[in-house]
C-alpha cells in the first residue's frame, strides 16, 4: 500500500485541536491540491473561503449548530459552488447564462465542491493535520452568505475544519464493501448487510462512549433523515439566482 492510499484509508474526523496555527505554506498546499481536483467541463465551479479570524470562526461555529471545533481549530475552509465566474465568462462572450435555470448547475456545483473538499482533506491529512467536514454550514445559509459576502450564483456547500489534532480519534467502521460496490447492476439485497453493520457500529459506539451509547447506523441515519434537516437551503438557492426547472 502506498502512502497516498494509506492516508485516504486512515481518515477519521478530528474534533479536538491544539492552538497551533496552520502555516501559510500548508494552507497554500491544501488550496493548490483542492484546485488540482477534477471539475466538470474544466469549469472550476468552486471557491474556497479560508477563515482564520477568531470572531468570524466563532460566528460560523454558531451558525453551523454550535460546533465547537470550528471555533477551536485555527482554520476553517468553506467550499462554495461558484457560477459567478461562469456569469463573467458569459458576459465576456455576449452569451446567456442558462445553466443556472435548472438543477444541473446545483448538481455540478455541489459535486465539484465535494471533489475539491476531498482533495483538500487528503492533502491536509498527508501533512499531519486533522480535518472534519461540516455540512452544518448549510444550516443557516443566508446568514453565512451575508457573513462571507457571497455574490449571486455562489452558495456554500460544505465546510472543512483544519488544524493540529490534540486527540487522534478512533477510526469509525464503514459499511461492508458489498453494500457499496455493486458489480454490473444494483444489488437490492442489502438488509442483512445493513443489519450486520448495525451490530458492528453498536459495538463501536459502546467502546467509544464507555457504554453510555450503543446507537447503530440505521438508528442514527433514520433519526436525522426523518425531516428536511436544513430547511433553508431551497430559499437560499433561489435568492442566489438558481432555478429548479
Amino acid at each position: 500500500m502506498n502512502e497516498a492510499i494509506r492516508t485516504i484509508q486512515d481518515h477519521r474526523s478530528i474534533r479536538q485541536y491544539t492552538d497551533e496555527a496552520v502555516s501559510d505554506e500548508h494552507l497554500d498546499t491544501i488550496i493548490q491540491s483542492a484546485q488540482s481536483a477534477a471539475s466538470s467541463i474544466n469549469g472550476q465551479q468552486v471557491t474556497i473561503i479560508s477563515v482564520q479570524d477568531k470572531e468570524k470562526k466563532k460566528k460560523l461555529s454558531e451558525l453551523a449548530g454550535n460546533q465547537a471545533w470550528i471555533d477551536q481549530a485555527p482554520l476553517f475552509l468553506i467550499f462554495c459552488a461558484d457560477f459567478n465566474r461562469a456569469k463573467i465568462a458569459a458576459e465576456l462572450n455576449d452569451a446567456p447564462l442558462g445553466v443556472t435555470d435548472g438543477l444541473e448547475s446545483i448538481l455540478v456545483g455541489a459535486t465539484d465542491a465535494g471533489i475539491s473538499l476531498e482533495a483538500a482533506t487528503v492533502a491536509a491529512e498527508s501533512l499531519g493535520l486533522g480535518t472534519v467536514p461540516i455540512g452544518g454550514i448549510r444550516r443557516k445559509p443566508l446568514e453565512v452568505i451575508e457573513l462571507l459576502d457571497l455574490p449571486e450564483y455562489v452558495f456554500p456547500v460544505s465546510g472543512l475544519v483544519v488544524g493540529h489534532p490534540s486527540d487522534h480519534s478512533a477510526k469509525k467502521p464503514r459499511l461492508p464493501q458489498a453494500a457499496v460496490h455493486h458489480r454490473e447492476s444494483y444489488n437490492h439485497d442489502l438488509k442483512s448487510l445493513i443489519q450486520d453493520y448495525d451490530a458492528e457500529m453498536a459495538e463501536y459506539m459502546k467502546k467509544r462512549t464507555n457504554g453510555a451509547d450503543d446507537r447503530n447506523w440505521s438508528q442514527t441515519v433514520s433519526a436525522i433523515y426523518k425531516t428536511i434537516y436544513y430547511p433553508e437551503v431551497r430559499a437560499m438557492l433561489e435568492k442566489q439566482g438558481f432555478k429548479f426547472e
